[in-house]
């Protein structure tokens, strides 16, 4: 990215983040540091991780929100889910919709069918829906060592999407190696990889005799297609996948007016 894209356009633009690991998270804090120097920060994050949650909503009980100090950011911490926090922060605490809704950073991919579990790409989403130009950004590592690195790539991306402006109804899910950015051979634009991994229940007895289990997939490392998600993140590249909240097959719509369902009009 030139230097050039990179616009500063000051305190005036808000950036709402949020996560699905918690307040409290290195990734989230990485962020923060990143962007709370350029833009207006607001942040409301799970009280604790909810990861994996996909697009859930808390309906059966009440949501509480606490204050929080985030390094000086006065921040939301919700008990309920990601999108929860969405929610909550563009109905109850913003007068005028941010500017861009940030997801992440999350620690481990986000890539083919994860993107459907996965609480920090279900946050972006929520925010498109509600059409705040959004993305969501993890880290190919349950430990990332380069969140600073991660952080600094999505202000620079932050400021591109800012001047070039989403699609209505379109989000960027963004996967980096966990690498320095001078070790990362590039950026690749992706689609989803579609994939579906071997799954499995490991089952154990506890102390009691009774039986749990333990839920798991194995991820093949071969790829059929070297312009997927999971492909470009296994080639060192930075893997951006634009992904649309309209989920409807149009091609099968077609194809369902051949079929016989008695229905007319």
């Amino acid at each position: 990215m030139s230097r050039k894209e990179n616009i500063n356009v000051g305190k005036n633009i808000k950036i709402f983040l949020t996560n699905d690991d918690g307040i409290h998270a290195r990734g989230l804090l990485a962020l923060k540091e990143a962007l709370g120097g350029v833009y207006d920060v607001v942040i409301v994050a799970p009280d604790k991780e909810r990861s994996a949650v996909g697009h859930a909503i808390t309906l059966h009980e009440p949501v509480r929100a606490a204050k929080v100090n985030l390094n000086g950011t006065l921040s939301h911490a919700l008990s309920g889910t990601p999108v929860d926090c969405i929610k909550f922060g563009l109905l109850e605490l913003f007068s005028d919709r941010p500017d861009m809704v940030i997801s992440g950073i999350n620690p481990g991919a986000n890539t083919g069918v994860n993107i459907n579990y996965s609480g920090t790409v279900a946050a972006a989403r929520e925010a498109t829906l509600y059409g705040v130009p959004s993305i969501a950004v993890s880290i190919a590592s349950p430990e990332p060592d380069y969140y600073h690195e991660a952080a600094s790539f999505t202000a620079r991306l932050t400021g591109i999407i800012l001047k070039r402006k989403l699609p209505p109804g379109t989000f960027l899910n963004i996967n980096l190696p966990n690498e320095p950015l001078t070790g990362i051979r590039g950026i690749r634009l992706c689609r989803q990889d579609t994939r579906f991994p071997e799954e499995y229940f490991e089952k154990k007895i506890d102390p009691r005799n009774r039986p749990y289990y333990w839920q798991g997939a194995v991820n093949s490392p071969e790829f059929t297609n070297p312009r997927v998600d999971s492909a470009a993140l296994a080639d060192n590249h930075i893997a951006i996948t634009p992904i649309k909240c309209d989920m409807t097959d149009n091609d099968m719509i077609e194809d369902l007016k051949a079929w016989d369902l008695g229905i007319k009009g």
